[in-house]
């Protein structure tokens, strides 16, 4: 199916989509200072950049959009279009996630994921309580955790 724009303007549309201070990571962040947190945003002395380091507690928080980073939830849908560049950059996002979260882990930092899918849309759990379940896994002494929507598959 070809695409409904000219390559001109989807190169136009493709540019204003940000990698940092997107909308579901200043949600959290918001909810996470009226709970008394206070952290760095994208320390670029640590691998990949976090969304979210708290030094206090030795833990970084990182904040995915289900769609660029292939979650397999009820958000994520492979584009119709173009299917050899999308699997290359969804599977190279993915990959560097991994990446990332293990040098951090080597680092001796504590890693917690928060998926978009967890706070918006049907049947998630309220970005209230997603922001209450990051701050109780912030305090605690837990060395990884994810919080993703119900309905996820993985």
């Amino acid at each position: 199916m070809p695409d409904i724009v000219d390559s001109a303007t989807r190169s136009r549309m493709m540019s204003g989509i940000r990698g940092r201070d997107t909308k579901p990571e200043i949600l959290i962040r918001k909810g996470l200072f009226r709970h008394g947190f206070r952290y760095r945003l994208h320390v670029r002395n640590l691998p990949g950049k976090p969304d979210l380091v708290l030094a206090r507690y030795h833990a970084v928080v990182l904040i995915h959009g289900c769609f660029w980073h292939g979650h397999d939830c009820r958000l994520f849908k492979w584009p119709s279009t173009n299917d050899e560049f999308w699997q290359k950059k969804i599977g190279r996002n993915r990959e560097r996630d991994c990446e990332v979260r293990n040098l951090l882990k080597k680092e001796g930092w504590r890693v917690l994921t928060i998926w978009e899918c967890s706070f918006r849309g049907k049947g998630s759990d309220g970005l209230e309580q997603v922001v209450q379940r990051a701050a109780d896994w912030i305090r605690s002494d837990k060395r990884t955790g994810t919080i993703r929507g119900k309905r996820c598959g993985r």
